[in-house]
């Protein structure tokens, strides 16, 4: 005898009608726990039943991923992250506690559509005010921890594909300019190290990030013994930061380069080989630096105190440096009765490296060659300079030929 619901319509095995007109489907799981799905209509019902069965089929665990949050995945997903640098993780975990934790967090990750991440990132960018690019961040959490739970089966989809390819050609995306210095940019820019005063003594560091293409962290962490005076070659092999860890404690690290391809060797020209002989005598004079971190000692750039010298330090060294200048150029302008030439304010270590590779492209062709100096992983880095750095030559070039080719 088969059992019926109240219109008469058969109901299959696990199947039941409560007093109240709802349907329920009750089964096992894999685990042996009894679960049940409950349903207004029978046809719905039905067809939670065929999505269970679709999802078990495709190794899906539905009765598990029900109860799991957003939260539980990401802190997952982040305690499995071991190959990560601890400053790096910490940037993580600052993403995950300060814009996912309290809010997107809490939402059960069977019910996030794409639709839901979507409104999400642009919640993030219109009423949080947060720039495009930080969201960007946050998605490099997201979409990591959510596809470990598509492998772990917890959820079909990845519902975070391809959110961050609208939201960039959106009009909210701004990407960061970083315009290297022009030529005559940068001359400006190192006689003020050269001239004033206030600061001649970062001159050797100022040379020797502009002159090298090496990141803040790198100059940071260089000891006497990675410069090869003999051979002219700085050995870059480590990184130096003072960013907070996944705990949030803040101190002196020493680390390994940025990638593997950030471990290089790169000549000295005259400049950069002075700019080290310069600091040696300085040291030998003020005291080498005592400081010892995480083994390492002997450090080739530090502070009065013998300590060494800090990345923020050195942006804020950059920063006055531009606004003594711009102030003084300004006013001697004015007396002068010409526009003055004003550097940007917006120079950092970065710019500087950025300002190398750029002069190095215009005067290299050798792609790879350039990738290596500068330590970039992936050589789209690489190209994408170049190809802005020789579009500017290519102009000065054709400028040039003005009048010479067509009479």
């Amino acid at each position: 005898m088969y059992r019926k619901d109240s219109k008469g319509y058969r109901l299959n095995t696990g199947e039941t009608q409560r007093k109240d007109g709802r349907y329920c489907y009750s089964y096992t799981d894999r685990m042996g726990k009894r679960n049940s799905i409950y349903r207004k209509t029978l046809v719905e019902l039905r067809e939670a039943e065929k999505k269970l069965a679709r999802d078990y089929d495709d190794g899906l665990d539905p009765a598990k991923s029900k109860h799991i949050e957003v939260n539980h995945m990401v802190e997952n997903y982040l305690a499995t992250k071991h190959n990560l640098k601890v400053t790096t993780k910490g940037t993580y975990m600052n993403m995950y506690k300060h814009y996912i934790k309290n809010d997107f967090g809490k939402r059960k990750i069977v019910d996030v559509k794409y639709s839901d991440v979507k409104k999400y990132y642009y919640g993030l960018i219109v009423e949080r005010g947060l720039k495009a690019t930080t969201v960007d961040h946050v998605h490099t959490v997201l979409r990591p921890a959510f596809q470990m739970a598509v492998r772990d089966g917890l959820i079909r989809t990845n519902p975070t594909d391809d959110v961050m390819a609208e939201i960039k050609r959106s009009k909210f995306w701004e990407k960061p300019a970083r315009k290297a210095l022009t030529v005559n940019e940068q001359k400006v820019f190192m006689d003020i190290f050269r001239n004033s005063p206030n600061y001649k003594g970062w001159l050797p560091l100022i040379t020797v990030l502009l002159g090298t293409g090496v990141r803040i962290g790198e100059a940071c962490a260089l000891c006497w013994s990675d410069i090869d005076f003999e051979n002219r070659i700085i050995h870059i092999n480590k990184s130096f930061s003072d960013r907070p860890d996944e705990f949030g404690e803040i101190k002196r690290r020493i680390q390994s380069t940025k990638t593997t391809a950030g471990t290089r060797d790169i000549p000295m020209f005259q400049e950069v080989f002075d700019a080290f002989l310069m600091e040696y005598e300085f040291q030998k004079i003020l005291g080498f630096n005592e400081e010892e971190i995480d083994g390492y000692s002997g450090f080739v750039f530090t502070t009065s105190a013998q300590t060494v010298v800090l990345p923020g330090a050195v942006n804020r060294a950059i920063h006055g440096a531009i606004d003594e200048y711009n102030e003084a150029e300004t006013l001697a302008a004015e007396a002068e009765g010409r526009l003055p030439f004003l550097l940007p304010e917006e120079v950092t270590c970065h710019i500087l490296r950025h300002t190398f590779c750029t002069r190095l492209c215009e005067n290299e062709s050798n792609i790879k060659i350039i990738q290596s100096i500068m330590g970039h992983a992936d050589i789209t880095t690489t190209m994408n300079i170049y190809a802005e750095a020789t579009k500017e030559k290519k102009q000065e070039v054709m400028s040039h030929l003005e009048g010479k080719i067509i009479f």
